[in-house]
């Protein structure tokens, strides 16, 4: 298979006819390979127009995917990352997300909870030279504040909030890029933190899988 004849079909028919005009963003999905980020199996789905799973439920754990490339661009286009700018990628799965900001921002701080993701991330991300990206372990819902503050957070996946932890590591101007809800009523949700305070603005409906560790705590009822 012609993985770059593919790779610039994905952008021109699927990235591009959704509103994406942001030439960074377009030029980082045609240089990052994303065949190298799925299982071998998957190679050849690599740039269907679908979520695309890269490590499957087990053990009472959720199944991991790797987002669809059109509500992935439109979702780093919102976060308008400049090489100025310091980035925590949260569940960054493999590594493909990380790679691509890796392009658009000056360095990334790379999160996963699951060690053997983790790992391939490293891999991954070691074999196509990308220096600028560090990988850490660590649970997904309390970011990374020791890297931190951020001046922008990308969440991988569909959450039903926000953790607080999150927010606090924003940095003054910064911006948090999300999916909030699940399913078709989910939507995708920018909070950005200005004079201290923080604005929440809604850009268009989401339906992305689920990232696990942001579930929303019970609520009492009286």
């Amino acid at each position: 298979m012609d993985f770059e004849a593919a790779r610039v079909k994905m952008v021109e028919n699927q990235i591009r006819t959704t509103d994406v005009t942001s030439h960074s963003v377009l030029n980082a999905f045609l240089m990052v390979p994303r065949e190298n980020f799925v299982p071998e199996k998957s190679k050849l789905l690599a740039y269907i127009d679908n979520d695309i799973e890269i490590s499957p439920a087990a053990s009472g754990k959720p199944g991991r995917f790797l987002m669809e490339a059109s509500p992935l661009a439109k979702l780093l286009q919102l976060g308008e990352i400049t090489k100025e700018d310091k980035v925590l990628d949260v569940g960054c799965g493999t590594g493909y997300v990380s790679a691509l900001l890796s392009i658009l921002a000056g360095s990334v701080v790379a999160l996963e909870s699951d060690e053997a993701l983790a790992l391939q991330a490293k891999a991954n991300l070691a074999a196509l030279g990308q220096e600028n990206v560090a990988i850490v372990t660590g649970e997904l819902e309390k970011g990374y504040a020791g890297s931190g503050p951020y001046d922008v957070i990308f969440v991988n996946g569909s959450v039903q909030e926000v953790p607080q932890a999150l927010l606090d590591q924003l940095a003054e101007g910064g911006r948090l890029i999300v999916v909030l809800g699940y399913g078709h009523a989910a939507r995708a949700t920018v909070f950005i933190r200005e004079r201290s305070a923080l604005s929440e603005n809604v850009f268009f409906n989401a339906s992305i899988k689920p990232l696990p560790g942001f579930t929303k705590a019970a609520e009492f009822v009286f």
